[in-house]
């Protein structure tokens, strides 16, 4: 890669992380949470209890990439099995945040581990986590190839992969995500339902399944098993 397009990379994530750091103030009263986060914390509530009851109920470790202020995790505390929840973004303003959340919360003080760190270079150990999560963060990742070699990296085997971002495959997701999220945000790309899926198969994922979720702002949802 050359330099120009290393600095072009820098410059976008410098800008996606002013665009949060301004956004963490009021994050957790957005009005998207009703139409995305929400869902998508639901969403991955429901596929760690599919995979909990396929493996039998047993201790997980689990690393949400692009946490926010973590709200899932926070839910996430409240089940005994998750020994260690692990929270990465690349925003300090949303880990400042998160670290609110922890201290006024017991079931977080012990569990929850944050870092500031970066997609593409996850600051962890091999095998280390039984889940990864990343919910609509994906976009903003220049090599999302790079960052889905780094979630199968940090899993261990048998481990699981959810990953939700913008499903532009319809007209819907056409509209609101390649036109509408692409002119507000810029610097950001939605990869289709095909190029997700074999992002994942490349990394050494095998897919469990794929779906679309939502209409009025639809969300691509790919499990994938390590």
């Amino acid at each position: 890669m050359n330099q120009l397009d290393l600095s072009g990379d820098h410059r976008s994530k410098t800008k996606a992380r002013t665009h949060f750091e301004q956004w963490s103030r009021y994050y957790d009263r957005s009005w998207l949470n009703e139409l995305v986060f929400f869902p998508s914390i639901r969403r991955c509530q429901e596929e760690i209890l599919r995979w909990q009851n396929a493996r039998g109920q047993r201790p997980f470790r689990i690393l949400d990439v692009g946490c926010g202020t973590a709200t899932l995790l926070a839910i996430l505390s409240r089940d005994p099995l998750a020994e260690r929840l692990v929270g990465l973004d690349y925003s300090p303003a949303m880990i400042a945040q998160a670290a609110q959340k922890k201290l006024s919360n017991p079931d977080l003080a012990e569990r929850l581990s944050l870092t500031v760190g970066d997609a593409e270079r996850l600051p962890f150990a091999s095998a280390s986590f039984d889940v990864v999560t990343c919910c609509n963060s994906f976009h903003h990742y220049p090599h999302q190839s790079v960052a889905v070699g780094e979630f199968r990296r940090v899993l261990r085997p048998g481990g699981i992969l959810v990953l939700i971002d913008g499903f532009r495959d319809n007209v819907v997701g056409w509209v609101v995500f390649d036109v509408a999220v692409t002119l507000v945000e810029r610097d950001v790309h939605h990869a289709a339902w095909s190029a997700v899926r074999q992002m994942a198969a490349d990394a050494g994922f095998s897919i469990a399944r794929q779906e679309k979720m939502n209409v009025l702002a639809p969300l691509l949802v790919t499990v994938a098993n390590a």
